[in-house]
């Protein structure tokens, strides 16, 4: 294996995502289009010799992982990932919005989540940094071997979460957009009114006074 495929392959195991060839030529300094050729060739390497491991393709995207036919074998090595419920759904919102803040996922999911948060932090599935008053919660590369050898049931499960929660948001954001245009609508309408009233005064003190008319007998 040369020393330029080497260098792709240390990335792809180290980041342990899907990443673009532009990603890849950044971080390896080199030419894009030789990065795409290059994990072509290590792509066809790893499908050709006797390994547990792939180089996986998403649309643009690669990554190493490991071959559909192992995955049972990790799922049993992450078994200590298996979480409630309630969690489970706390790491779907934080999928959603990844990355999220954490004061957001409390005011969806309560106070609950918390010790939700927590959980995932120890088992590796997310990490936090601090962001202001509050703390910035992203996926860690554990989350997605886990949820890319996963059991289809799982997957399904966490992929109808997640939509539950878009469609949650996507009618709050309607919700908030009418009740802002009614706003609008209603200082529109005040400011009309008071347009009307000013001119109305104006109109009454402008008026010429009638000056009485004497009769001549």
């Amino acid at each position: 294996m040369s020393e330029e495929k080497k260098k792709i392959e240390a990335v792809l195991f180290t980041t342990g995502r899907l990443m673009t060839a532009e990603e890849i030529a950044t971080v390896t300094s080199m030419n894009v289009d030789a990065v795409k050729n290059l994990l072509a060739e290590l792509k066809n390497d790893y499908d050709q010799k006797d390994s547990a491991m792939t180089i996986q393709q998403v649309d643009d995207k690669f990554k190493l992982n490991i071959k559909k036919e192992y995955g049972q074998i990790t799922n049993r090595l992450v078994s200590t990932t298996e979480m409630d419920s309630p969690t489970t759904k706390t790491l779907a919102v934080i999928a959603f919005k990844n990355p999220a803040l954490q004061s957001d996922i409390i005011k969806i999911r309560g106070n609950k989540a918390y010790d939700h948060i927590t959980i995932l932090k120890d088992q590796g599935l997310i990490s936090t940094e601090k962001h202001g008053r509050t703390r910035l919660l992203k996926l860690t590369p554990k989350f997605y071997d886990y949820f890319d050898t996963a059991e289809p049931a799982i997957k399904e499960k966490f992929k109808e979460i997640e939509e539950k929660y878009k469609e949650q948001e996507n009618e709050q954001k309607q919700a908030e957009q009418q009740k802002n245009q009614d706003i609008e609508q209603r200082e529109e309408k005040q400011e009309q009114n008071l347009d009307n009233n000013v001119q109305e005064q104006n109109t009454q003190v402008t008026k010429p006074e009638t000056q009485p008319t004497n009769n001549i007998l």
